[in-house]
């Protein structure tokens, strides 16, 4: 699949469920684009749990035992005179049949997004389903030639030689993300800028390590006037709310992806600030309550 393929594929301005959503923070635009939906096996939204105890949870939420369908998020932020990406979704990886997903270059032209308007991308980690929209045959070369890829060092030193020891990933999965990143660093290499802790892309915009899900996992912060949306990337998964200790399949360290995701929620519970992540249901923007000893989720209501 190349994107002259894409390009060529019929418009779907008639879509009946939306793809894009408008939001305003302070003076700062952002757009959550939907990448379409990823199925995987549902067993791996919690391999340290009994199947027995993951299917009545999934029983209660009105989901099916065999397939889970993670939803694919990504953001554009306009701040200042900076358009910036953040993550790229799945991108068209033929080998793994995912036909539900690989959107995001069509409904970034259909939002009035040309590729080579974008001066920034911001990376959250470097799996397949965040970069893959950037390896899709030709769409470096739509790039701008001063496009500035901001990635933690960590996340880079750490894809060199990935550790998968405690994972618990479908078939396949891992050699397809080892191919993905060295794909995308690659072709993008000389254009990545690395920070450390945090960076400031743009005004209001700020990439801030975290660690858990992979060594050099990030979230972006946007913030201005007094207001802030948070894009959390694989720190938050649907079932953290009620079942935070669960481990996800695609933890590279699944102890510290469970602190991180606790940190968060409590943190966005006592701000009650919004916030949007990769595998949250389209448009992903939620609140935290507290509920005992885990959290509510508490989507957003849509800004007509």
């Amino acid at each position: 699949m190349t994107l002259d393929t894409i390009s060529r594929t019929e418009a779907r301005a008639d879509e009946l469920v939306p793809s894009r959503y408008a939001v305003q923070v302070g003076d700062i635009d952002v757009l959550v684009i939907s990448d379409g939906v990823l199925p995987i096996p549902a067993h791996v939204l919690a391999h340290n749990v009994e199947t027995n105890v993951l299917d009545a949870w999934l029983d209660e939420q009105f989901l099916p035992h065999e397939i889970a369908e993670w939803p694919l998020n990504v953001l554009v932020v306009r701040s200042g005179d900076q358009t910036i990406l953040v993550d790229a979704g799945l991108g068209m990886d033929p080998n793994l049949k995912l036909e539900k997903a690989g959107r995001l270059v069509q409904r970034l032209e259909a939002s009035g997004i040309p590729l080579d308007s974008i001066t920034d991308v911001i990376v959250t980690h470097m799996h397949m389903d965040h970069i893959g929209g950037l390896i899709i045959d030709g769409t470096h070369e739509r790039m701008r030639p001063d496009l500035r890829v901001h990635v933690a060092a960590a996340e880079v030193e750490f894809w060199k030689d990935p550790d998968f020891s405690q994972t618990a990933m479908p078939e396949g999965f891992p050699n397809a993300l080892r191919g993905a990143a060295k794909r995308f660093m690659e072709q993008y290499g000389k254009q990545i800028q690395t920070f450390e802790k945090e960076a400031q892309v743009a005004p209001g915009v700020t990439a801030i390590l975290t660690g858990g899900h992979t060594p050099g996992h990030c979230m972006v912060r946007v913030a201005s006037d007094g207001e802030r949306l948070t894009f959390v990337g694989d720190a938050i998964f649907q079932v953290g709310f009620d079942q935070p200790g669960w481990y996800n399949g695609f933890e590279h360290d699944p102890e510290e992806s469970a602190r991180v995701r606790v940190k968060l929620l409590r943190e966005f519970a006592e701000t009650r600030e919004a916030f949007v992540a990769t595998h949250l249901p389209f448009p992903s923007i939620y609140h935290v309550a507290v509920a005992g000893d885990a959290f509510r989720a508490v989507p957003a209501v849509w800004d007509y």
